[in-house]
Formats: C-alpha cells, structure tokens, sequence
C-alpha cells in the first residue's frame, strides 16, 4: 500500500484528502516560544475551533512542522486529529539553531545519533515529553516526515541535520519537508539532497514563494522535487500577490510539484485567538482568486490532494 503515516496510523495514499503541506497546529511552551511568545499554539481548543473551519471548508489533512524539542507535543496533535477528524502528519527532525537553547544537544549529536533518533521517530513512536535522550516515555504516535531547516548559508551543524535526514530517508522511506529561509538556499538543498541519495518526488520545499522569482523557481522545479508556497496572505497592500502570480506562471509547466500551506505560526493568524486570515483561508478566499484568473479544479486537487498524496507518501514500505 501506498500510504501516508499520520499520528493515528497509516493512511492510503489515496485516501489523504485535500492537505496543506506546511503548518503549526501546537507550539508548546519551549525555548522558542519563550524568546517569541506570539508562537505559542498550546491551546487545543482553540485549535479544534480552528482545524472544525478547516473541515467545513473542505481540508481533511494538514502536516505539521514543529520538529524534535521544539515545541512538538504529539499527544496533543493526535487530540487534535481524532476530534476535528482531520490527518495529522507530526515531523521529526530539527529546525534552526536559533528555536532551540545554547548548547542544546541537536548541535552536540554526530550524524548517526541524528538519524537514529529520526529513525525512531518514524518507525517506533515519538516520546510523549518530547526528550530525546534515553526514550522511556515512547509513544504509539510516529512521525511521518523528516523536517530540516537552512538558514542564509549552511553551517556545519545543518550539514549533520540534512546529513542525518537524508540517511533516515535512506532507511525509512520517510518524505522530507524543508525550510528555506525566506526562500534561499533551495538550489543548493536540492543539490546536496540529491547527492545523498534522496529521492526528491519526496521531498517538500517550504516558504519559496517569499523570494518571487519565477525564473528561480523554474530551476528548482526542474530538478523534480516539490515546492510549498505560503505567503498568499502576507503580502501587503501595494504588492500584489506574488504568491497567486507564482501559481498561475508555473502550473501549467509544473502541474504536479507545487502545494500550499498556512505556516500559520502565530495567534494573530488564528480567528479562534481573535487573528486573521485563520486556516481556510487557501480552501476559501484564494482558492476562490485562483479559480476567478482561470485555474481549473483538476489544477486545484493536483495542488491539495494528488500532489500531497504523492510527495508525503513512504518511498518504500519501512519495517
């Protein structure tokens, strides 16, 4: 079977539903959320309230991108998918130095504890306290993707992490989803993940659109690997959108690389903490702008269904 494993189980791939490829459902309290409390996402009330607009409006899966110490709390995110009935995709990995503590052990592991520990995650259970030393509090809620991180350059620590991911891959099948910052660095991601040996139909990279160069976008898009885009209601008056030109330049060439998602990582996106656009807002109002310049709905599952389907899926079917 071809399949996507959620925090409740594996799901055929087929099955997923319409998906958005990168968001923040819980943000406990954590060394990130204390250097920017805006990004604490622990209510899970409020995140049912959330995720029930989300259904109605017809969004059936999302994948989460809070990876390893974090702020990740897969108790709570399994909570969340059984009560808004909603698949949930919970991430293993590592994201920036900067969300985690001086001297915190993701910049201490060699490659082979990293991947171990990914590894783990995928195929027994992520802890319940999110520690990642000695595991005694496993799970039966396992990851089903492998999120990395680049900043503006690559230090060596990120070369351990996207090492590590890429050997976890290997291993697993596990897809995984990446963070650029503010777009750059994707040419080189897909360079060195494609060197490792990383089948890149399975691989997700997220926040492109933030550097709207079409002609760059081309490139990364050739090499095969999927993109994430999540600006579409960030830009400010008098910029346009971007984000919507993006889509309808690139569709057409690349119909089944390009998803989209939230990166709702703040209370004021939330209308359920009083923000705005809130979560339907790509399956309400821009998908309703995409359809008004043309985009058909076949174009639009390929964008929320058949392409999530097809990048999050395993690789090959793990032990």
């Amino acid at each position: 079977m071809i399949f996507v494993r959620t925090v409740r189980g594996d799901v055929a791939a087929a099955q997923l539903g319409a998906c958005y490829a990168h968001e923040h459902l819980i943000i406990g309290p954590s060394f990130t959320t204390h250097v920017t409390p805006e990004f604490e996402l622990s209510d899970v009330e409020r995140a049912v309230v959330e995720l029930n607009d989300f259904r109605a409006a017809g969004g059936r899966a999302l994948v989460d991108s809070m990876p390893c110490d974090s702020g990740r709390d897969v108790l709570k995110l399994a909570e969340l998918s059984r009560r808004a009935d909603v698949h949930i995709v919970a991430p293993t990995g590592l994201h920036l130095a900067k969300y985690y503590d001086p001297g915190h052990w993701g910049s201490r592991y060699r490659e082979e504890e990293l991947a171990a520990l990914f590894v783990a995650d995928l195929l027994e259970g992520i802890d319940a306290h999110d520690y990642n030393g000695p595991l005694v509090h496993r799970t039966p809620h396992r990851a089903g993707v492998i999120k990395i991180a680049t900043d503006r350059h690559f230090t060596a620590r990120e070369e351990r992490v996207l090492a590590a991911a890429a050997e976890a891959h290997r291993r697993t099948g596990a897809p995984i989803l990446t963070h650029t910052e503010q777009g750059e660095l994707g040419l080189e991601q897909v360079e060195r993940l494609r060197a490792l040996g990383v089948d890149l139909g399975h691989v997700c990279l997220s926040h492109l659109d933030r550097r709207p160069d079409p002609g760059y976008h081309r490139e990364i898009l050739a090499s095969g690997v999927r993109v994430e885009y999540d600006s579409a209601f960030r830009w400010k008056p008098g910029q346009g959108n971007p984000t919507r030109d993006l889509v309808l330049a690139l569709l057409g060439e690349f119909p089944d690389q390009i998803m989209l998602g939230m990166d709702a990582a703040r209370r004021g996106y939330w209308r359920s903490h009083g923000g705005n656009p809130g979560l339907a807002f790509l399956l309400t109002d821009f998908s309703a702008s995409l359809r008004a310049a043309g985009v058909t709905a076949e174009a639009l599952h390929r964008i929320f269904v058949s392409t999530p389907a097809a990048t999050f899926s395993f690789k090959t079917t793990p032990p």
